[in-house]
């Protein structure tokens, strides 16, 4: 068992929020036993972003989602996920036609135009 830990009452931990204009990191230590929802109260991001609102936004611990009841570990960094305004696969497909249309992809495929192909 590590003791290291239980000998501390606090642990460090990061809140994490950016759009593309504005970011924001904050370093806090928390008491153990602290959750990923009660340690943004805390943190003070929620005056500076006033469009998060914790029932719609996700969260996640390092690139990971996990719930706002979920406990804090030292070092954890919390980041608050804005919406997607546009469905990744769906841009990818657009993208994908375009250049079949200009002729960058090939049209059975979809795969890059070979240069060394034959013509028709």
């Amino acid at each position: 068992m590590d003791t290291t830990l239980t000998n501390k009452a606090t642990i460090q931990v990061e809140v994490v929020y950016g759009l593309p204009h504005k970011q924001k990191l904050l370093s806090l230590p928390v008491n153990i036993g602290a959750t990923v929802e009660q340690v943004i109260i805390e943190s003070g991001i929620l005056t500076f972003f006033s469009e998060i609102d914790l029932t719609e936004n996700k969260v996640g611990i390092w690139n990971k989602v996990v719930k706002l009841s979920q406990l804090v570990e030292d070092l954890d960094r919390i980041e608050i996920y804005r919406p997607l305004i546009a469905d990744p696969k769906e841009v990818r497909k657009r993208r994908a036609e375009k250049a079949k249309l200009e002729g960058r992809a090939d049209k059975t495929t979809g795969g890059r135009v070979n240069p060394l192909a034959k013509k028709n």
